[in-house]
């Protein structure tokens, strides 16, 4: 029985980030990058012709913010959101209103580098699903890193992964 992908949708007004997410997603053969937008405009263009299962959303952006989007989206039609901002660091005000406002997970990318960073997130991610896992059901995690892991098989904090915030958010 084979499963249907979780279709993601990724709103940045960075390209360089778009592309980068979208690369490291598409990494993943149980996600599919449905779509990409720049702005919250072309965002809900997008979810009009098709509703993804997880949109990924950066803060700040022209035309509307990413949080008074988040609004919007939670009001009208409700789907998880992961927000991956600069803006969205530990504690600061804007992460704690995107969780207030319903986002489901957030990823803090640093100001400079953030291309970078998504990629090491995606080469954390290998190393999380590169066979270190029982392959019975309820299989224990084996060897690798376990300063990035709370034992749940997760990656957390800064090396948490894109793709396994997607995967979390679809859940």
């Amino acid at each position: 029985m084979s499963h249907l992908p979780i279709r993601v949708l990724i709103v940045d007004d960075s390209a360089v980030v778009r592309q980068t997410l979208s690369d490291v997603l598409s990494g993943d053969p149980d996600i599919k990058v449905m779509a990409t937008a720049s702005d919250p405009f072309v965002a809900a263009d997008r979810i009009a012709s098709e509703v993804p299962d997880v949109i990924t959303l950066d803060i700040e952006m022209p035309r509307m913010d990413g949080l008074s989007f988040l609004q919007k989206i939670m009001s009208q039609h409700p789907i998880p959101v992961v927000i991956c901002s600069s803006l969205a660091e530990n504690g600061a005000q804007s992460a704690l209103r995107a969780l207030e406002y319903g986002a489901v997970e957030i990823i803090a990318k640093p100001r400079l580098g953030a291309k970078r960073f998504l990629e090491e997130s995606r080469a954390d991610r290998r190393t999380e699903t590169d066979g270190r896992r029982d392959s019975s059901p309820g299989g224990k995690r084996h060897g690798g890193d376990h300063r990035k892991s709370r034992g749940d098989g997760r990656l957390h904090g800064r090396h948490r992964g894109v793709a396994l915030a997607a995967r979390s958010a679809a859940a």
